[in-house]
């Protein structure tokens, strides 16, 4: 009719798409800021810094440095400040516009909601002084970091929407660098759980040949898990610096410290090369990942 103005079903069924979306990314946007409050709070409590039990001396002990050959030297762990500090930088980047709506944001955003809610449950378990529970929370930590940093390389310039170079540099750092450490940390952590497990759990003894052989192992399954990343993340640098760092602690605490394993710092030693080697090699080849 003349002199009236309508507005189609269709254009109203994308503007009520448009604003759910919008709500959507909020809700998300600060879920992840209030899950890094909780992480960082849950970090503080097991720093063990002014309350809460260090966790080196939770659980009789169990995940200390000098619990299992494959427990890294206590300075390794001090890489969370600046995981933590990472991840604190990525809450309030992907508060802004560009990023709250960004699909890369999207894609991983509830994820690392769901790491950072783990991570202060691992910490709080472990503190209550069980080491198997402590074991299934950080496997599922690693599981789900590993979803988030599959959803990355998705977005690569190999098989994703973005490519490196159009992707802002914060974002790399905050995004990509942030999440990369955090699951090459995870990695080794895991791995230092699991043996905990074996010994307070299982009774296996700490320093007799059985227990140096499975420690070899399980820094040959650490290389492998390396490899892995290296290739499925094209060559990303991030995760490989994490998991190098926590091997050659391992390496520095057998050598220098108590329980003394030779064999198992230089295994250790060989297998963060191993892994940094594979990273190089797989970044050749892609020359354009982060």
């Amino acid at each position: 009719m003349t002199g009236m103005s309508s507005v189609s079903p269709a254009a109203g069924h994308m503007s009520r798409g448009r604003s759910s979306s919008s709500s959507s990314d909020t809700t998300r946007a600060v879920a992840v800021v209030l899950a890094a409050v909780v992480a960082v709070i849950g970090g503080f409590l097991g720093s063990g810094a002014v309350v809460g039990t260090p966790i080196d001396q939770a659980a009789g002990g169990a995940l200390s440095a000098s619990a299992t050959l494959v427990a890294p030297a206590g300075p390794a762990f001090s890489i969370w400040s600046v995981i933590y500090a990472g991840l604190l930088a990525l809450a309030v980047y992907q508060l802004l516009p560009a990023q709250r709506h960004d699909a890369r944001q999207r894609a991983t955003g509830w994820w690392v909601v769901a790491s950072l809610l783990l991570n202060a449950a691992w910490i709080l378990i472990a503190q209550a002084g069980s080491v198997t529970g402590a074991l299934v929370v950080i496997v599922a930590l690693l599981a789900v970091l590993v979803v988030a940093f599959v959803r990355l390389t998705r977005t690569g310039p190999v098989t994703g929407t973005a490519t490196t170079a159009s992707r802002p540099p914060v974002q790399r750092v905050l995004l990509d660098g942030v999440i990369g450490l955090y699951l090459g940390w995870v990695s080794i952590a895991t791995v230092a759980n699991a043996a905990a497990v074996l010994v307070a759990v299982g009774g296996l003894p700490v320093t007799d040949p059985l227990a140096t052989t499975l420690a070899v192992v399980v820094l040959i399954v650490a290389a492998g898990i390396g490899w892995l990343l290296a290739v499925g993340g094209r060559g990303r640098v991030a995760p490989a610096l994490s998991l190098a760092w926590g091997l050659v602690w391992i390496a520095v605490g057998r050598w220098s410290g108590q329980p003394e394993a030779p064999v198992v710092s230089v295994v250790a030693v060989v297998a963060a090369l191993a892994v940094m080697a594979a990273t190089l090699v797989v970044r050749v080849r892609h020359p354009t990942n982060d």
